[in-house]
């Protein structure tokens, strides 16, 4: 029988109930316990994919194509287990699951209400996300008390009582400020928010507290006291330099010893050695390199996290410190290329609309004529084609026709059929619903030899997607024949996954249509950003 750990959060969002989460998942993994993880979101929306990355940040991709929050890709980071759609659900998805089983006639005419039916549904989720493992970690997102999270926090009350008390460990994460003017720690907002979530008939069993500096020992037992929790539960989680020391930090406080002795778990110790040696190398590089991060949302990190992660990663699998210069594209696209002077790379990542897209494409021809290091990630390759395509092969006012529909040499366009992770046909025009209309998951399709994917990937590549637009193959030809190598294409639909230039024209220029960000780990880095930021040290040197 499947265990539960379910973590709720109190005050403020963001308080980074994914990291804790996910990491309470690398240190229970390390002892030998085998682990799920699930978010379930409050919002009402079907789709993630259709949310805006100012209010919600990435939308992180899973192999079978499901378009997710962020936190699944801090799960994936720091366990061996892999995320699908069974691991993330919203509000909005269990009402419609709830609703077309009432238009069917599946609840035989009742009225269909809060409880039994939607918790009843969230539940029969949760089981199905857990299936096969010996605990599942759920996060519930949102804040205790918010009206949408409601729901959610009622369901797992349920699930507390029906697989008993030993089956089922709560863990709560709040906020502890500190007033300056005061010179004091606050407990109070932790006792109201674990006041609200035991109002609801939720008694946490472990409350970890985010605060920006150390926990006295007389504040731990007063806010264990007030929380009616043991004061050795009551764990500090202090803001970090890096993601990655959070798993010893909060192993050191004994918190999988708290959560295995709550779940009646007998496990092996746990072993934090490759958690050691990853901050060992963040700490200890042996050079610098400067990453122009050439974007639109740049003021939004957050909107790239498991970019900049993956860039992280391959740093510390380079020895070398990345330091990320987050550029907006459209200052490049009114004042000039002058801030890429000095830097060791470029990279362009993803995105979407017109705004800022000519300041990516003066970026990358920068990076082309410099012969500085190119990476291009998605919108990055389709824009680097259009570059080639105006400067190179002399195609003036080749565009997508994403951006204008009317351009004389429409280089990127919208696909209208595909094949989806499991084999499925999809269809959509210019009218079908942006949800669920772009070609996502994971797709194998094969390199082709001496290239410098090849080297990079091997004989084939499997990476995730998230786009609507395609490198339209009309022009493929006469791209080729200008010297552009596309170096690897979808088997069915022949379309366009990597593109790059020749070694003898330019040392490092590749971009690719897939997000490869989505399978990079802090543990095994990634073969394509290893690259990129190994050639950005050898550029370095020689320069």
């Amino acid at each position: 029988m499947t265990k539960y750990v379910f973590v709720t959060g109190g005050v403020v969002s963001s308080l980074g109930k994914g990291i804790a989460a996910a990491s309470l998942g690398a240190i229970l993994e390390s002892r030998g316990i085998k682990i799920t993880h699930l978010k379930l979101d409050p919002y009402i929306n079907v789709d993630p994919g259709t949310m805006s990355p100012f209010q919600h940040g990435e939308v992180f991709v899973t192999e079978d194509g499901a378009e997710t929050d962020l936190d699944l890709g801090h799960y994936e980071r720091f366990t061996s287990a892999k995320m699908a759609k069974r691991n993330n659900f919203t509000t909005g998805q269990i009402y419609e699951t709830v609703i077309k089983k009432e238009r069917r006639g599946e609840y035989l005419g009742k009225t269909v209400q809060v409880i039994p039916h939607i918790t009843d549904e969230i539940k029969e989720h949760i089981r199905r996300g857990a299936e096969g493992a010996e605990v599942a970690i759920v996060e519930v997102g949102g804040t205790v008390g918010d009206i949408e999270s409601l729901p959610f926090l009622e369901a797992i009350r349920q699930m507390g009582l029906q697989v008993g008390r030993g089956n089922a460990c709560y863990v709560h994460l709040t906020l502890l400020p500190y007033i300056p003017t005061a010179g004091e720690l606050k407990t109070k907002p932790t006792q109201h928010s674990v006041k609200e979530l035991r109002e609801i008939g939720i008694q946490p069993d472990i409350l970890i507290c985010r605060a920006d500096r150390h926990i006295p020992a007389d504040e731990k037992a007063k806010i264990a006291l007030f929380c009616n929790v043991q004061s050795e539960a009551v764990i500090e989680a202090i803001d970090a330099d890096s993601i990655y020391k959070i798993p010893a930090m909060l192993h050191d406080q004994m918190l999988d010893e708290i959560v295995c002795h709550k779940l009646n778990i007998l496990a092996k110790a746990a072993d934090l050695s490759v958690w050691k040696s990853l901050v060992h190398a963040l700490e200890h590089p042996e050079c610098t390199v400067n990453i122009a991060f050439v974007g639109k949302y740049v003021d939004l990190t957050e909107s790239y996290k498991s970019l900049s992660e993956a860039l992280i990663h391959a740093g510390i699998h380079t020895k070398s410190k990345v330091k990320i210069h987050y550029l907006d594209s459209e200052e490049i696209e009114a004042k000039g290329c002058a801030a890429l002077k000095g830097m060791d790379a470029v990279l362009v990542p993803c995105g979407f609309g017109r705004r800022g897209t000519e300041g990516k494409i003066a970026a990358i021809r920068y990076a082309r004529e410099h012969k500085i290091p190119y990476l291009g990630i998605c919108l990055g390759m389709q824009l680097a084609v259009i570059e080639f395509a105006r400067h190179v092969v002399g195609l003036t006012g080749a565009n997508s026709t994403e951006f204008d529909a009317n351009c004389p040499h429409p280089l990127i366009g919208l696909i209208t059929e595909w094949k989806d992770s499991t084999g499925k046909l999809e269809k959509r025009d210019e009218a079908s619903d942006l949800g669920g209309t772009m070609r996502l998951g994971a797709q194998r399709c094969p390199v082709r030899t001496g290239t410098l994917a090849e080297k990079i990937y091997g004989s084939d590549v499997n990476e995730r997607h998230r786009h609507r637009y395609e490198v339209n193959n009309h022009y493929v030809d006469r791209l080729e024949s200008a010297g552009l190598i596309v170096s690897a294409r979808t088997p069915s639909e022949n379309l366009c996954e990597m593109i790059e230039l020749p070694t003898e024209v330019h040392p490092w220029f590749v971009a690719c249509q897939f997000h490869p960000e989505f399978t990079s780990t802090p543990r095994t880095g990634h073969p394509l950003f290893s690259s990129f930021v190994r050639a950005a040290i050898s550029g370095k040197v020689k320069a």
